[in-house]
């Protein structure tokens, strides 16, 4: 077993600070693959009830947007419906104009996980699932997916002279999402299976919560997790991040 290592002092002091500056914060916790069985089942899930999701990646074969802190990104709901986003991390709050941060589109969230956390911001916006689908097939161009706010957010923030349209398309992964209440906990909880094409998962338990109520719902959200035979100590993935390398690495075994 690995030992995630606690927050420094430090840590917590500049924690606290983005903390206070962010709109959500979101507490992850990844659990390892041989023991995703016994936590759902401890927690009481019901993959019946989880909704089927595919989302896909918009970057260079060798991931220059990551590497600048971007994530353009793009999911299909089933039912019909979808979403983009355009997500910056990490971010300092003040680096952000007033005028974007009043826009409805921006978000600016802390995730945490045992041992680490980042600042993100969000620009959001909706889609289909039928037109995610066509940039996909290649029936339509990455750009359309996108409103003209997250097109200048990108602008902003991206490598200069590295267009939506050059980028290449890394996925799509399939997952299984599921929100349940548990009764002991009192609020609600996000499952996300995602299953990777090698036959690899990744299970992430979440909670949202504002900024004001963060550290006692992690306090209580870590006691009910611990309760339940929830290893907490184990150690931490990155969902995006071992997406991205997953296609990334295909995309150059093929080249």
């Amino acid at each position: 077993m690995t030992t995630t290592p606690s927050l420094t002092d430090a840590q917590l002091v500049d924690l606290l600070a983005l903390v206070k500056k962010s709109d959500t914060v979101e507490l992850k916790l990844t659990v390892p693959d041989s023991d995703i069985r016994s936590t759902a089942n401890s927690l009481g899930m019901d993959p019946l009830e989880a909704e089927l999701r595919q989302v896909v990646f918009f970057d260079t074969p060798d991931l220059t947007l990551n590497g600048a802190g971007l994530v353009v990104r793009a999911r299909r709901i089933q039912g019909g419906a979808g979403d983009t986003v355009i997500k910056l991390r990490p971010i300092e709050p003040d680096q952000l104009s007033p005028e974007m941060r009043r826009s409805p589109s921006l978000g600016v969230e802390v995730d945490a996980m045992p041992g680490g956390f980042v600042c993100s911001a969000s620009m959001k916006g909706a889609s289909t699932a039928d037109a995610v689908r066509k940039v996909i097939l290649g029936k339509d161009k990455t750009a359309s997916l996108f409103a003209k706010e997250q097109k200048s957010f990108y602008k902003q923030h991206a490598p200069e002279g590295l267009k939506l349209n050059d980028l290449v398309i890394l996925g799509p992964i399939n997952l299984m999402k599921l929100k349940f209440n548990p009764a002991k906990l009192g609020r609600k909880m996000v499952a996300e299976l995602w299953l990777y094409p090698d036959g690899s998962r990744i299970l992430e338990l979440s909670t949202k919560c504002t900024p004001a109520d963060a550290f006692q719902v992690a306090a209580e959200s870590r006691s009910f997790l611990t309760e339940h035979g929830v290893d907490l100590s184990g150690e931490q993935q990155t969902k995006t991040k071992n997406a991205l390398e997953y296609f990334s690495q295909g995309l150059q075994t093929v080249s």
